[in-house]
């Protein structure tokens, strides 16, 4: 399954077959604690500039799944979600965007 691609609806699916039963007994609540942990091990792999691609694999994955499963507990499809951006920028509708914005994440030169 690693080399196939799947659609988003799919991989919902997947998740929701595979921990659904967990998930709804974990509750919300929980489940979310779950995915900021996931988030803040992806967070630690970035900041120190992970170079092992299968970590970072692992990671963006966990936080893929457990988004995936609040979507699935919450009602939403992630096609949907996921459709918000189908023009690009929600904002501006330009691909790259272009609403100028700055954050105090940006790079600094």
């Amino acid at each position: 399954m690693a080399d196939q691609d799947i659609s988003i609806r799919e991989f919902q699916t997947i998740i929701e077959n595979t921990f659904g039963e967990k998930d709804h007994a974990r509750g919300l609540a929980g489940s979310f604690m779950w995915f900021t942990e996931e988030v803040g091990e992806l967070a630690r792999a970035l900041k120190r500039g992970e170079v092992d691609r299968e970590n970072l694999i692992t990671e963006f994955g966990d936080v893929l799944a457990w988004l995936n499963t609040l979507a699935s507990m919450s009602g939403v499809d992630m096609r949907e979600a996921a459709a918000r951006y189908s023009a690009g920028c929600p904002r501006c509708h330009h691909i790259p965007c272009s609403c100028g914005e700055h954050t105090r994440f940006a790079k600094r030169g």
